[in-house]
């Protein structure tokens, strides 16, 4: 019996002093980022694995909890296409933008702030803290207007005109989370790129960082080598590649908000990957990371 207990006890302590040394590698940057403002855009599989979703939520949590001001934005372009094909409703995308006529832009308000937002206000919750949905037109927080790319008239998919955090900042004792749906002057709703909202929040309330979770590893030299992975670079690193055309995809959603977010006064944008369980946690609080870090 004594032997059993020595060598639990040894094994114990092992265990202990590992998980000790995680927490001494966090401390920098918890007391770093206290009082910080980071914006997180949630989409990809990290919404749609079970797993991933609990994973994400208790992310937030601790961010919440160690004194720093997470945000979270959300699309959800898969659940707006399985709506749509339920229902009838013709789906078409143009240079990535999905065509929203009228009844399709009901549907998809319907989703990302009825049944989406909901969904991942509950899930944070149940991981311990308390959150709020919104959508562009509370306090006027989104305010757009058409978008019309190339000069195709794709119907209500929208541009973010101008962000008025005011409702944000007063609701410093939750988490928001974001729909990505901004409302005109006369009150008539677009559906906005998920990217370009976190880009446009982070830039309104001077972020110190912005995340964009997705499903790939991060920014990678060569498409085609998935081991060319750019651990970090500079905006105007980033700018030479876009100009290269060697990125493309969807990618470039992301890497273009990105730039709009560090000419705008955010601190770091950082692409990560979202299927990793606790990818936003070992990208902030880690030495290593994972994915991406674009600096200005």
């Amino acid at each position: 019996m004594g032997t059993d207990n020595t060598a639990t006890s040894g094994s114990g302590h092992g265990d202990t002093s590992s998980r000790v040394a995680v927490l001494l590698e966090a401390l920098p940057y918890i007391r770093d980022f206290a009082g910080a403002t980071i914006v997180v855009k949630y989409g990809g599989a990290a919404m749609v694995a079970p797993e991933l979703k609990a994973s994400f939520a208790r992310d937030i949590a601790l961010l919440k909890l160690v004194g720093m001001n997470p945000v979270v934005v959300h699309g959800g372009g898969a659940d707006i296409s399985r709506y749509s094909d339920l229902l009838g409703l013709d789906v078409r995308f143009v240079d990535g933008l999905r065509v929203t006529d009228a009844r399709t832009m009901e549907l998809a308000k319907m989703v990302l702030v009825g049944k989406v937002n909901k969904e991942i206000v509950a899930q944070l919750h149940v991981a311990g803290v308390a959150a709020v949905g919104l959508a562009g037109d509370d306090g006027q927080l989104i305010q757009a207007s058409k978008q019309m790319p190339n000069g195709h008239d794709i119907g209500f998919v929208g541009k973010v005109d101008h962000v008025d955090p005011t409702v944000l900042e007063r609701l410093s004792d939750f988490v928001p989370v974001v729909a990505s749906v901004g409302v005109d002057e006369d009150g008539q709703s677009y559906n906005i790129n998920a990217d370009t909202v976190a880009a446009s929040l982070a830039s309104a309330l001077r972020a110190r960082k912005v995340l964009f979770l997705t499903d790939v590893e991060g920014l990678l030299a060569d498409p085609h080598d998935p081991d060319s992975l750019i651990s970090e670079c500079t905006l105007g690193e980033l700018q030479t590649m876009l100009e290269s055309g060697t990125i493309g995809g969807g990618m470039l959603p992301k890497l273009s908000a990105a730039r709009h977010a560090l000419e705008h006064g955010v601190g770091a944008a950082h692409i990560v990957d979202g299927r990793l369980e606790h990818s936003v946690l070992i990208e902030l609080f880690t030495e290593a990371g994972i994915g991406t870090k674009i600096t200005p």
